[in-house]
C-alpha cells in the first residue's frame, strides 16, 4: 500500500516532520511493506522554513536578530542557488518567544524581521519570501521597515518608539527601503485586511494579549500608519487598509504590499516546493493532521486543503489532531473521511487526555499510526 504522510504542525507541541515521523513510526511497526511518503506542510507561520528546508537544494544560514521586545535571539534564512531567499517571520517575532505575561502588541515590535530580511538582501537573493504567521506583534510592519532604512517619525520629526501604539502620533517618513530591488512575497493563508472588524487589531490582536481598548487604539494608529506609508512610500499601493493578505502577522502583510511586494498562497508555495499534487496522484491513502480540528480548520487551511484534494481524487484522507471539535458531516464535507483526536485517545477530557495529549504527543501519535495500519493496510 502507498500512503501519504503530510501534516501540519501541531502547534506548541511538534513541529510537522516530527508529526509526521510519529506517524510513520506507529504504521512500520504494524505494516512494515507498505511504502511511505512523507511530506509535511507547512502554510507560513511556525515551522516554514522546516519544511522547506527538507525540499529545497537550499544553504541554512544563521542570523542573529532580535525578538519582539529588542532581546537577542538567532534565526535561520534560506538561500536557493537561483537566488530565492526563504526566512520565518516567527523565528524574530513569534508569539512563542514570549511568556504569557509578556504579550502585549501595542509594544511589540517586527524590528528583528527587518533584519533577517536585509541578512537575505546582503546574501545575494533577488526574491525573499517572507512566511507569515504566529507574530506577537501587531506594528503593521513598522519596526521591519526601521531596519530596512524606513523610520516613522513623529510630529516633531523624531523617530516613533516601537509597537503598534505609538503609531498613532506617526505624520511622516524617513529614509527609503534598502532592498535593491529585490523582490518580497508575503506566504501566507491569512486573507484578512490591516484595517477594520476583520483586521489585524480586532481578529488577531486579542490573541496576542489585547483587550477591547487596545483593540480600538492599535486599529486607528494603524490606519493613521497606512495613510501615511500611502502618501510618503513611492510605490505603495492605494487602499492599501483594504488589502487582502494586510493582516497577516500583525499588519506584515499590508508593510510587504507597501514595498511592493505581494501576498502568496503559504501552502501552495509549501505544496509546489514537496510536489504535493504528483504525489497525491500516486497514493493509496492520504493522513494528514493539525494540533485542533475545529470551525477554523474548514477555512483554507493546511488539512482541508489536503482533504478536499484528496477527495478530488477520490482518494481516502484520515486525520489526526491533538483536538477534534468539527462535527463529521463538516469534516466529510471538507473531504476527511475519518478523524482521530489524541486527547480522546488519552481517554477525553474528563480524564487528563487533554495534559496528556500535550505531554506525550510522539506516543500518542505511534499509537495512531499503528491503529491506522492495521484498519488500512492490506
Amino acid at each position: 500500500m502507498r500512503v501519504l504522510l503530510c501534516p501540519d504542525k501541531f502547534g506548541g507541541s511538534l513541529s510537522a516532520p516530527d508529526v509526521a515521523a510519529a506517524v510513520a513510526d506507529g504504521w512500520r511497526e504494524v505494516a512494515g511493506g507498505d511504502d511511505l511518503l512523507v511530506r509535511p506542510l507547512a502554510d507560513g507561520g511556525p515551522g516554514f522554513l522546516d519544511v522547506l528546508a527538507d525540499a529545497l537544494d537550499a544553504r541554512r544560514v544563521p542570523v542573529p536578530t532580535v525578538d519582539p521586545y529588542g532581546r537577542p535571539v538567532t534565526a535561520e534564512i534560506l538561500i536557493t542557488a537561483d537566488g530565492s531567499g526563504y526566512l520565518e517571520s516567527a523565528q524574530a517575532c513569534g508569539l512563542h518567544l514570549l511568556t504569557l505575561a509578556e504579550r502585549d502588541p501595542k509594544s511589540t515590535t517586527s524590528y528583528g524581521l527587518g533584519l533577517l530580511v536585509a541578512a537575505a538582501v546582503e546574501q545575494g537573493a533577488r526574491q525573499v519570501v517572507i512566511g507569515l504567521g504566529g507574530s506577537a506583534t501587531n506594528d503593521a510592519g513598522a519596526g521591519m521597515l526601521t531596519a530596512l532604512g524606513v523610520t516613522p517619525l513623529d510630529e516633531a520629526g523624531r523617530a516613533l518608539p516601537y509597537g503598534g501604539a505609538a503609531l498613532a502620533a506617526v505624520t511622516a517618513l524617513d529614509g527609503a527601503p534598502r532592498l535593491r530591488d529585490v523582490r518580497l512575497v508575503a506566504a501566507t493563508d491569512v486573507d484578512n485586511p490591516l484595517l477594520g472588524l476583520h483586521g489585524a487589531s480586532n481578529v488577531f490582536g486579542p490573541q496576542k494579549g489585547a483587550d477591547r481598548v487596545d483593540v480600538l487604539l492599535l486599529d486607528a494608529a494603524l490606519e493613521r500608519f497606512a495613510g501615511v506609508l500611502e502618501r510618503d512610500l513611492p510605490g505603495c499601493p492605494t487602499g492599501l487598509g483594504a488589502l487582502p493578505g494586510g493582516g497577516a502577522a500583525g499588519g506584515l502583510g499590508a508593510a510587504v504590499l507597501a514595498l511592493g511586494g505581494r501576498c502568496e498562497s503559504g501552502i501552495g508555495l509549501v505544496s509546489r516546493a514537496v510536489r504535493l499534487d504528483a504525489a497525491l496522484d500516486t497514493v493509496d491513502l492520504v493522513i494528514t493532521g493539525e494540533g485542533s480540528f475545529d470551525h477554523q480548520s474548514l477555512r483554507g487551511k493546511v488539512v482541508t486543503g489536503v482533504a478536499g484534494a484528496a477527495r478530488d481524487r477520490g482518494v481516502p484522507c484520515v486525520l489526526l489532531a491533538g483536538r477534534v471539535s468539527t462535527g463529521r458531516r463538516e469534516a466529510a464535507v471538507a473531504g476527511v473521511t475519518e478523524a482521530y483526536s489524541l486527547v480522546e485517545y488519552f481517554g477525553g477530557e474528563e480524564r487528563g487526555g487533554v495534559e496528556a495529549a500535550l505531554g506525550r504527543p510522539v506516543e500518542g501519535l505511534r499509537a495512531l499510526g499503528a491503529r491506522l495500519a492495521r484498519q488500512w493496510s492490506r
